[in-house]
Order: C-alpha cells, then structure tokens, then sequence
C-alpha cells in the first residue's frame, strides 16, 4: 500500500467522522424533547453567552496589547537613552583624541 492510498483513506475516515458527527448533532436537535420555542430560546441564550464572553475576551485582549505597547515603548526609550549616552562618551573620547594630536602636533 503506497502512502497516497494510505492518506487517502486515512482522510475519507476523518470526513466519515466529521460528516456523522454534523449528523447526529442535526438529529439530535431535530428530536430534543423541548419545543421548538424552547430550543430556540436556549441557543437564544447560548448566543447572547457566547456573543458576552467574546467581547470580554476582546477587551482583555486591547488592554493586554496596550500593557505590551506600553511596555514596548519603555524598553525603546530605555534603549535610545543608553545610545545616546554611548554616543556623547564616543564623541568625547574622539574630541579627545583630536586634542591630544594637535598637543603633540604643536609640541615638534
């Protein structure tokens, strides 16, 4: 048995599963002992659940990307301010050094 045969049957198993699970949960919704009013109301509600929890989830993700930000920001300011001081102590040392050639330059 080649692997092509073997992953096609191994996906017509999983589509078999997938097509008998939407067909029993069609079915049992079809036959649920509640009214229709009654299952109505319950995914109703189900929904208004699922809808809540979903914009609670979407504001601790803003508020979660907003620490993220801010924490992104501090660590950038940290960072130029440690360049910005390696860069004056550069600048320094080469003034530095530029003065003490034109000391020896005017010594000879």
């Amino acid at each position: 048995m080649s692997n092509d045969e073997r992953d096609a049957g191994t996906s017509g198993v999983v589509l078999s599963f997938l097509l008998g699970a939407l067909s029993g949960a069609a079915l049992a919704i079809l036959f649920a002992p509640r009214s229709g009013r009654e299952t109505r109301e319950i995914l109703g509600e189900k929904l208004r659940e699922t809808a809540e929890r979903g914009r609670d989830l979407g504001e601790r993700a803003v508020e979660k990307g907003k620490e993220v930000a801010e924490d992104a920001s501090g660590f950038v300011e940290r960072g130029r301010d440690v360049l910005e001081k390696r860069r004056d102590r550069l600048a320094a040392a080469v003034e530095a050094g530029r003065q003490a050639f034109r000391d020896e330059k005017e010594k000879m």
